[in-house]
């Protein structure tokens, strides 16, 4: 029989340990490691051997799967092999057809199975929390809040305009606590007129409303024991408003048409990027609902708030890219990153990185020039160049590329000398060496304009109430 089997399996292509004792077989699998162990029942008239294979082939790592063969098949001796674990059962006699099928099952379970376990340690590792990109003291901030409550229960409102990653920080959040494993479910609220969204969200019984053929379970029967995630949920009816209260408050949901109530293990995660409390105030939205998503809420900040986070960004979004042609690493000029640092990004991280996208989809060299961005960051080309005449640090060379992401070698983001370039300590404070640094150019335009304040706050891109602000704050520092 182990001949016969061996001779099948080879044939098949695959590498064959073959044993005709139990002691060998429990011996040979440590230093096998087999994906797949056939092996009888009752080796040698004892029965304890096979399943003792068995229990020895579940404890590896990783975990064996195993076919058993008796020719004493009972009901009550398949139910036990299958509680310890078995992945199939076959009775002699049996067809050699039948147990090739069988193999081929259980490659196919095992193969998908290793598939899902390195997927799921992709996304984890994908939306770890250093995956989330920033600096800044106000993304500081989000980081810790989202460490310290990833692995609760707590219903978590997340703030924030278009493109600053509600939902980046939505899967950190899920993928980061003890409901990895089960599913996260997203879904935008204004993507659907509202008898569609309720039975996206609910589900609904079969005849419950015209086109409705079948039962439909709902995300949020989907989601059980996982994490759904509600997108712009302002953008709700009043009355899905008043059924996503009652899941909340009673964990338990209602399809359309149906009667009787399931109860759910949902964690709910919600987003908008607009107030709730101007809705609420306008009647709109529910405040008892309000309370009920704003248990916790982590508010992440515009990108025109840190534009100390652009040089990382950029080089984030560089990092996978390379040049079709010449196969090199993209760089942006200095000229692109003093217009970058100049737009306002009304679209946040994602206009950020569309714009290097488009531009590494035209550019004609590994080089990204300023012509090879969206026109709405061209436009600065000007203001770019005044500033570079005024001062000639700010020059076309491709930026340095630094350790902690696309830095800017010995000069800042606007092309100004470090302090350490002229050998003094590094600054106590770095928002105060930026202050004083701003200062200094400030008074350096000032200069070269006359003291025409207008111009001067034309060339910095700024508003003239804004510039004597800053002279303002200047004086009394």
């Amino acid at each position: 029989m182990v001949q016969m089997i061996t001779e099948m399996l080879r044939a098949e292509g695959h590498e064959v340990f073959p044993f005709t004792n139990g002691s060998a077989a429990l011996a040979g699998l440590e230093s096998t490691a087999p994906e797949l162990v056939i092996t009888d029942l009752y080796l040698e008239k004892a029965r304890t051997y096979g399943l003792e294979v068995l229990q020895k082939a579940r404890t590896l790592e990783p975990p064996a799967l195993v076919i058993m063969i008796t020719a004493f098949g009972t009901i009550e001796t398949a139910v036990e092999a299958m509680k310890k674990g078995a992945y199939d059962y076959l009775e002699k006699p049996f067809k050699l057809e039948e147990l090739r099928l069988c193999v081929q099952r259980a490659l196919s379970y095992n193969q998908a199975l290793s598939e899902n376990v390195f997927l799921r340690k992709q996304l984890k590792q994908k939306y770890q929390f250093s995956q989330i990109i920033g600096n800044a003291s106000k993304m500081q901030e989000v980081f810790r809040m989202i460490e310290r409550v990833a692995d609760t229960d707590s219903t978590i409102l997340v703030l924030g305009e278009s493109g600053t990653g509600k939902e980046l920080v939505a899967r950190a959040l899920h993928f980061n606590s003890r409901r990895q494993l089960a599913p996260f479910i997203p879904i935008n609220c204004s993507a659907l007129p509202e008898n569609l969204l309720e039975s996206e969200l609910f589900g609904h019984r079969k005849g419950a409303f015209t086109g409705a053929i079948n039962d439909k379970k709902g995300l949020f029967l989907e989601a059980d024991g996982g994490t759904i995630f509600l997108d712009e949920v302002a953008s709700m009816s009043p009355m899905l408003q008043s059924r996503l209260l009652r899941v909340l408050q009673d964990k338990e949901v209602r399809r359309v048409g149906d009667n009787t109530p399931v109860y759910v293990d949902v964690r709910v995660l919600a987003a908008t990027n607009e107030p709730l409390e101007d809705r609420i105030a306008a009647g709109t939205f529910r405040e008892d609902l309000y309370y009920r998503l704003n248990v916790i809420s982590i508010a992440l900040p515009p990108l025109r708030d840190r534009g100390e986070d652009i040089p990382l960004l950029v080089s984030h979004f560089l990092k996978p890219k390379c040049h079709a042609r010449t196969g090199l690493p993209f760089r942006v000029t200095r000229q692109v990153m003093e217009a970058l640092h100049l737009h306002p990004w009304p679209g946040n991280v994602r206009e950020l990185e569309n714009a290097i996208e488009r531009a590494c989809a035209l550019s004609e060299s590994h080089v990204l020039e300023l012509g090879d961005f969206p026109p709405v960051l061209q436009r600065y080309a000007d203001r770019v160049t005044a500033l570079r005449e005024i001062d000639p640090q700010v020059n076309n060379a491709p930026a340095k590329p630094a350790a902690s992401g696309l830095g800017l070698g010995s000069e800042g983001a606007s092309g100004l000398p470090g302090r350490n370039s002229a050998g003094a300590l590094p600054p106590d404070s770095l928002r105060t060496f930026l202050r004083e640094q701003e200062g200094v150019y400030i008074n350096r335009v000032l200069a070269q304009t006359g003291g025409d304040k207008e111009k001067t706050a034309s060339l910095l891109g700024i508003s003239l109430a804004t510039l004597y602000r800053k002279l303002a704050d200047e004086e009394g520092c």
